[in-house]
């Protein structure tokens, strides 16, 4: 078994001057720093495009289950091209922060640069970008025509567009195309540029021996692409809105559970017509990212339904999934790709079959070693117990850092956990270099560790809290923190628990 490391940091996180990380030099940057760190996997966040507002820019919340965010568009790239200046870029105010995101700025500042870029480029000349619209017009077409309404209705959810675009009838599709011709084809635009820069820093990373961990959430958006043109997929009423919406039940992130707001999928509509769009949606994914992780995994199996509406999670009920006549069917279409289960919340027997049956590896949380409802050494999520068939982590983008997971614990808990480690003696504020060095000992064949745990930092540089929707998404990294003596300190502990990427060891 080939045991391999990577490092969990969102492109949103990367240094940058223009308010947030995108594929500019800085990716680049990091790529080489993985190597020289010895790892194999760069583990990112949705790629998605977000919306500034009730979402807070949540990955997660998302216009389109295949669009790019046009936020990670480099903006130095269309410079080089000549479609803006040093000066028009360098006048923005993206915020003054370097270690957060400000997207009340961006979302007001960034788009009119890229609009500049757009009226500038003569890219209908481009065969580059007419191969494009050719080989994407079967997700791209809705979607650009669904931004450019969106933004003529002041940013209006779909729900309350007037009738004939809300319904998607072939005239107003028609009217709206033709009336909105300029925003539509800006859309597209962004997409094409996203695409281009993003398959370039993808093929540099893969000529470097580093894979890609891309990240895709089961649901969409009730805001999105996806529900407005293909409402048959969702379950909806006559008037299109959703009649449930997705959640979970009580866990160890929120007490009374969650309401995430997202439309339910109608199986049976996904099933009649053979899976058809989750086929192109994981093809789709297939081609963007090395290894697909599908967040909450476990909802192919049952899915917590809450009455759309309900403010509670606690009015909510578990029905059947589509299970593996899903993943057969996606297998026998797709052929084999690498994917990882997310498979965390509450366990049942037949999620864990489901899991098995697909032979994906699922996930680990190391953290989740020592909940306080099950602290025994059978627990699960203890080094000890895992299989070689896992991903472990640290902490996902979900948790606390390590340091302030562990800096929240009671002095039982601390004890107890110290205990496990077998060290009493490393002062607090070096522990988590033990955090690190356990779960890259352990069996797991992947190990990932956020980048804020590899640089020892508390929850203030935590990237999301969930049932919250304020401040999430926001920490960056400081080109400063990426110092020679932490890439050889991630290189010895990868090196010394057997997950070096020998692909980037010298020959000679």
């Amino acid at each position: 078994m080939n045991r391999r490391a990577g490092i969990l940091l969102p492109v949103s996180s990367l240094p940058s001057k223009y308010g947030i990380g995108c594929f500019d030099q800085a990716a680049y940057d990091f790529v080489d720093y993985l190597v020289s760190a010895g790892q194999t996997y760069w583990q990112i966040l949705p790629l998605s495009p977000t919306s500034y507002g009730k979402s807070d820019n949540s990955p997660y919340q998302s216009y389109s289950a295949f669009a790019g965010n046009p936020y990670f568009i480099s903006l130095d790239a269309l410079v080089e091209e000549g479609v803006l200046t040093e000066q028009e870029v360098a006048d923005a105010d993206f915020g003054k922060q370097a270690w957060t995101v400000n997207y009340k700025k961006l979302n007001e500042n960034r788009y009119p640069l890229l609009r500049k870029a757009y009226e500038r480029s003569n890219i209908s000349a481009d065969p580059e970008y007419q191969q494009f619209l050719q080989d994407n017009s079967w997700w791209l077409d809705d979607y650009a025509l669904f931004m450019a309404v969106l933004h003529h209705f002041d940013e209006k959810i779909w729900l309350e567009w007037p009738e004939d675009i809300r319904l998607h009838w072939g005239y107003a599709v028609d009217y709206y195309n033709q009336e909105l011709y300029f925003e539509v084809e800006f859309q597209k635009y962004m997409q094409f540029k996203f695409s281009q820069q993003w398959n370039k820093l993808k093929a540099y990373a893969n000529s470097r021996n580093i894979q890609i961990v891309g990240d895709i959430p089961i649901y969409v958006s009730v805001n999105s692409t996806d529900v407005w043109a293909h409402p048959e997929l969702f379950q909806l009423d006559e008037y299109r809105v959703p009649v449930a919406t997705a959640g979970c039940p009580p866990d160890s992130f929120a007490a009374d559970g969650q309401v995430w707001w997202n439309p339910l999928y109608n199986w049976e509509a996904h099933r009649n017509t053979g899976y058809d769009w989750w086929c192109s949606r994981l093809w789709y994914m297939f081609r963007m990212y090395d290894v697909v992780r599908i967040d909450h995994f476990r909802a192919f199996d049952e899915y917590f339904s809450v009455p759309y509406g309900s403010k509670s999670a606690a009015d909510g009920h578990w029905e059947k999934g589509p299970g593996m006549e899903l993943f057969d069917t996606v297998r026998w279409r797709l052929g084999e790709n690498q994917v990882v289960a997310e498979d965390l919340g509450l366990m049942t027997d037949t999620v864990r079959q489901l899991v098995k049956s697909t032979g994906f590896p699922n996930m680990k949380v190391f953290q989740f070693g020592f909940d306080l409802a099950d602290t025994g050494f059978g627990n699960d999520y203890l080094p000890h117990n895992y299989s070689e068939n896992c991903v472990v982590y640290t902490g996902t983008h979900d948790n606390e850092t390590i340091v302030g997971w562990y800096q929240g614990l009671n002095d039982q808990m601390r004890s107890l956990v110290r205990d496990y480690l077998c060290d009493h003696a490393t002062a607090d504020e070096d522990l988590y270099h033990s955090f690190i060095a356990m779960v890259m000992r352990s069996p797991a064949k992947m190990c990932i560790v956020p980048m804020q745990d590899h640089l020892g930092l508390d929850n203030r540089s935590r990237l999301n809290v969930p049932s919250t929707d304020k401040g999430n998404w926001c920490w960056r990294l400081k080109g400063s923190q990426l110092t020679d003596k932490l890439q050889r300190q991630i290189l010895l502990t990868t090196l010394r628990n057997g997950r070096l990427n020998w692909d980037n060891v010298p020959k000679d």
